[in-house]
């Protein structure tokens, strides 16, 4: 049997009837992973001996945890104690922390096993994975094309089945967009859902960590384990923790479903535009009331985000210059020229893009003008979706305007880039949940995603919905 391939609730039922253990599960992910991921570079730091002395010290059957004998990867940039961490950059080359990410230990608890991790664009600087210090991560589906970003190695994985699931971070769609392209299902939180605690930080105030998973179950099952509210993040909120996978069967007749004309705009790939048609009128199918509605500020997402972001950035990379942890350059003739040569042999071209963008948003004569403006126009963007979920129980738009585009196809043109992640970015700045579900097929073969936006904590609605969708859909 290929273990390897099914669901995480699928090998629950089948270590629950004693008819597979973990070690067998862990087995089958590393023959996948020898066999496939050379050509597919989603895996960066992996030990299989220690994964299977993980899934060797699973003494006996426990029921009430919800991920035991379960393998996971996670991202790169999720701390885990005495194993290397290096937000896929060369400036944190052999960093292992002395500590886990609240998340990590959540999952420990639960009885999952550890396996590794995996590739990201550098310090989740990127919609492509094309960034990572250890190269570009390839889509299974076609390995000319790219998995999307930022969390494209934990999407490739599952997709591929390297990965039963997998956990992922999102600062402006790196979740959601990954799981759009890969044909996979991605979760991004609401802001302060999950803790951020040893998660290495891109910008503070959008980041979450989330679930990447092969189906909807599973991806309320994972997200049940990590949440909750924890002292060690502040940004963390007390906020009890619904019991999500009894929750999302209940379907959606008498829903209401708002169709926001901004994410159908010119340019959105004609295969794109006529699978969210589809995925509306089946929902519409299963009783659910589906209106056109307007998300007015859309518009200035994008330049929103990439100033409110890579100011955060500027600031939360500053501590990375060689003296306590990392990569340090060599032959500096005073410290001062250690830390310029540090940071410049040691960030990326993405990388010192973004820092000298954030910096340059912050300085002296420019804040006001852009980055509190930026703040200000956040606020608007917010309001919309306020407004939009007094009348609408969920948003529903494309995840991509587009399906995976080539490999280097963007690198040289990094607006064009940036606006691969025009659909997702709003609901960051806002900071409600979203989720990313597989909703068809191009005639070449590639996923295309249906994402859904719900209000602040309110996962269950959309899971709820996506798992409807899902059933009907198959």
């Amino acid at each position: 049997m290929e273990l390897n391939r099914l669901t995480a609730h699928e090998l629950t039922a089948l270590l629950d009837k004693g008819d597979i253990s973990p070690v067998d599960i862990c087995n089958n992910i590393i023959k996948e992973i020898g066999q496939k991921d050379k050509g597919l570079n989603a895996v960066v730091h992996f030990d299989p001996e220690k994964a299977i002395e993980r899934a060797k010290a699973l003494k006996g059957r426990d029921s009430s945890a919800a991920l035991w004998g379960l393998p996971i990867f996670i991202k790169d940039n999720i701390c885990v104690k005495d194993e290397l961490t290096t937000c896929g950059s060369k400036i944190l080359e052999g960093f292992a922390p002395p500590y886990n990410a609240t998340v990590v230990d959540r999952l420990c608890r639960a009885g999952a096993i550890l396996m590794g991790k995996t590739n990201m664009d550098e310090f989740a600087f990127g919609s492509s994975t094309e960034t990572s210090f250890y190269s570009v991560t390839k889509n299974p589906w076609d390995r000319d094309r790219i998995p999307g970003g930022s969390s494209g190695g934990s999407a490739a994985a599952v997709a591929a089945n390297e990965a039963i699931f997998a956990l992922g971070s999102d600062t402006g769609g790196s979740i959601r967009q990954p799981a759009s392209l890969c044909g996979v299902v991605g979760l991004k939180p609401t802001y302060g859902r999950v803790s951020r605690y040893g998660l290495i930080a891109f910008a503070s105030s959008l980041d979450q960590i989330g679930p990447i998973t092969k189906d909807v179950e599973d991806a309320a099952i994972l997200l049940k384990v990590i949440s909750g509210h924890d002292n060690m993040d502040p940004t963390s909120v007390d906020k009890s923790v619904p019991d999500f996978p009894s929750l999302i069967k209940r379907g959606i007749k008498g829903l209401k479903i708002g169709i926001p004309k901004e994410y159908f705009i010119e340019g959105i790939d004609s295969e794109v535009r006529q699978s969210m048609r589809d995925a509306i009128k089946k929902l519409e199918t299963l009783g659910a009331i589906c209106e056109d509605m307007s998300l007015p500020h859309t518009e200035y997402a994008v330049a929103v985000y990439y100033l409110v972001a890579t100011a955060e950035a500027s600031s939360n990379l500053a501590r990375f210059d060689g003296v306590q942890y990392g990569f340090r350059a060599d032959q500096a003739a005073s410290v001062i020229e250690m830390h310029k040569k540090t940071r410049q042999e040691g960030f990326g071209s993405e990388a010192k893009r973004r820092i000298i963008l954030g910096t340059f948003a912050l300085s002296s004569g420019y804040y006001d003008a852009y980055y509190l403006r930026a703040l200000k126009v956040r606020t608007l963007i917010k309001r919309d979706f306020e407004e939009a979920f007094k009348k609408y129980d969920v948003i529903v738009t494309p995840t991509s305007p587009t399906p995976a585009f080539k490999i280097n196809e963007r690198t040289e043109d990094p607006l064009t880039m940036y606006l691969s992640d025009i659909f997702t970015i709003s609901a960051n700045l806002a900071g409600i949940p979203g989720i990313s579900i597989p909703c068809g097929f191009t005639k070449s073969g590639l996923p295309i995603g249906l994402q859904i936006l719900g209000k602040p904590f309110d996962e269950e609605t959309i899971l709820r919905t996506a798992y409807s969708y899902e059933q009907a859909a198959k």
